[in-house]
């Protein structure tokens, strides 16, 4: 995707090969900056603070942490130090687990003074084949948003509701459920994001919405409980979001409140898409409701808020009673029988144990 006219990823190797640079997503949309990752710790913050999220930039962080690492310590022992450390920054995205078994599975096999080289290798080539995956997902969401424009017979326009961010800040490019939009709207489709803010930390109004901007996708950012009464006015078309995780049997964990936008689809009538890689597909998990753990993040996330004042400095708030506690669940589980369908690489299909299995039948289970 683009900023200010130039063409830029979430993460890349730094010119002089010591580090790794990433956009600082905290400082969205206000500020465009970007950090210097030197060290798998540096990594691992950036994971957990929120610095880069998104279950596919995620594990492409990961991914560049385990060789930062092996800079510093190509053993077996470094190996499996830098993997429990990064691990145990966000609980719920499968591509981290996903990404750090990938990397782990290149540099067992080879001898410790060649690991630093390969890890690099190795990184490289799982966000170059992330940008691979989300271009496919949108060539094939793509079908869908053109047969919603027939089937609408060509007149007004696309109204379509996203929620959270899964667009190119939540990935290395493109986008997961944004890459759609992005290819229906170059292609001239006249598309329309309604935006959900997305509380608590707003990556729909700061982020989605930065993003649309600058790519010049028309958009309105609405307030999260207002999907439900636009989906009854008749003005969305359909749904499409990302997720975090997705079991075997098609159930969609995903940010805070997609399960809310679904339950009002279904009694609408409106179409819900969930858009993914095959890395967020966990095959050892089938019921999302039992056996995904969900990320409780700090309560600060729900009582405070950061915004740029009036002489454009930026300062964080204060929202609630400094008294009263307050909880913050970042994802919910969306059960697939809510779900119209799945986008991946692949194509399309069905929230189904049996759909997943007909686009990977390597994962098929006898």
């Amino acid at each position: 995707m683009k900023v200010d006219g130039k063409p830029t990823r979430t993460i890349w190797s730094a010119p002089d090969g010591n580090a790794v640079e990433i956009i600082d997503q905290r400082r969205l949309p206000h500020e465009f900056v970007t950090a210097r990752l030197a060290t798998p710790e540096d990594a691992a913050r950036a994971i957990a603070e929120m610095w880069v999220r998104g279950a596919p930039l995620i594990g492409a962080t990961a991914a560049y942490g385990v060789a930062l690492a092996m800079r510093r310590d190509p053993s077996d022992a470094g190996l499996n130090a830098a993997r429990a450390l990064l691990i145990a920054t966000r609980p719920t995205a499968i591509n981290l687990r996903w990404a750090l078994d990938e990397m782990a599975s290149a540099l067992m096999p080879i001898a410790p003074k060649a690991r630093a080289a390969s890890a690099f290798a190795r990184a490289g080539e799982i966000c170059n084949e992330d940008v691979a995956i989300n271009s496919a997902i949108g060539d094939h969401g793509l079908k869908i948003f053109r047969e919603a424009w027939e089937r609408k017979g060509r007149r007004d326009r696309l109204n379509v509701l996203t929620h959270c961010n899964a667009g190119w800040l939540a990935t290395v490019d493109w986008g997961t459920a944004t890459a759609p939009i992005y290819k229906a709207f170059d292609s001239g489709l006249p598309v329309h994001v309604w935006v959900d803010e997305t509380r608590p930390r707003n990556q729909g109004a700061s982020l989605t919405a930065w993003e649309l901007a600058n790519h010049g996708v028309p958009h309105t950012v609405i307030v999260d409980n207002a999907g439900g009464h636009l989906m009854q006015r008749g003005r969305v078309d359909f749904c499409i979001v990302g997720t975090d995780r997705v079991t075997a049997q098609g159930d969609v964990c995903n940010k805070i409140g997609t399960y809310l936008k679904a339950l009002a689809a279904h009694d609408t009538g409106v179409p819900f898409y969930v858009a993914l890689p095959s890395p967020t597909i966990d095959w050892t998990v089938s019921d999302g409701l039992r056996e995904i753990p969900i990320e409780e993040r700090n309560p600060d996330e729900v009582t405070r808020i950061a915004g740029r004042a009036g002489d454009g400095r930026i300062e964080s708030i204060q929202l609630t009673p400094a008294a009263s506690p307050a909880a913050n669940p970042a994802f919910d589980v969306t059960p697939a029988r809510l779900v119209t369908a799945l986008i991946t690489e692949k194509g399309v299909c069905p929230a189904s144990r049996e759909g997943l299995a007909r686009l990977f039948p390597e994962r098929r289970v006898a």
